[in-house]
């Protein structure tokens, strides 16, 4: 029986891990599982458990790492992610991937992919970003049709440039990603699971080139 294809996905915000995990789990057939979809799916379950996450989402509060801990293992305990999964935002910290070693033992993580983008390009990405208020699909302004028209092509709701997405506070969330997460990137490197991808370009060519790296660390 074949190990599972277990698949980290690290960038800072706007490099395109949500376009690349996509575009993963279109081509290796797994499941793409993001930080905001365990806690979603956690809240939506109806449970005791379900009912605390979603007091601390509506609260506007951070979820902790104990916390976070359930959801993941809850979330990669499910069936569909036993033949492998994408995950996208988690791990964070060194503790976070440290807990995640221990839940995956024997077989452990297969690759983590870091989709390397210069600063510059993830601000004018983000700050060019449109966002459809009803479907959440994203649009470039000066490429996208809609992000001009202000109207999704996708399902006619509203596309608007959220509040956040200015150039002093994506500068504050690049600072955050190298004070908090660049750390793991040595964590993983040591243990030769990181491979570094050149996150410019056509999402297709990019997503079609992890895809020949993972499937030759396969073997």
């Amino acid at each position: 029986m074949a190990a599972p294809l277990r698949v980290i996905v690290f960038g800072k915000q706007g490099s395109g891990k949500g376009t690349l995990a996509t575009r993963l789990r279109d081509q290796l057939g797994i499941p793409h599982i993001s930080t905001g979809d365990m806690l979603r799916a956690a809240a939506a379950s109806g449970s005791e458990f379900g009912e605390k996450v979603a007091a601390i989402i509506d609260a506007g509060e951070l979820v902790s790492d104990e916390v976070m801990e359930d959801v993941v293992r809850g979330r990669l305990a499910e069936a569909d992610a036993q033949p492998g999964f994408i995950l996208d935002g988690y791990p964070r910290t060194k503790g976070q991937a440290e807990f995640l070693d221990d839940l995956l033992a024997p077989e452990g993580i297969s690759v983590v992919i870091e989709l390397d983008v210069p600063d510059q390009v993830v601000v004018d990405r983000i700050v060019g970003r449109r966002i459809c208020e009803s479907c959440a699909s994203v649009y470039a302004a000066g490429v996208d049709e809609s992000a001009e028209t202000g109207v999704c092509a996708k399902c006619g709701g509203a596309v608007v440039k959220r509040g956040d997405d200015t150039e002093a506070k994506v500068q504050k969330r690049l600072d955050a990603f190298r004070e908090q997460t660049e750390p793991l990137l040595g964590y993983f490197s040591d243990q030769g699971l990181l491979e570094r991808v050149d996150g410019v370009g056509d999402p297709d060519e990019i997503a079609t080139a992890v895809v020949t790296l993972i499937r030759s660390r396969q073997g």
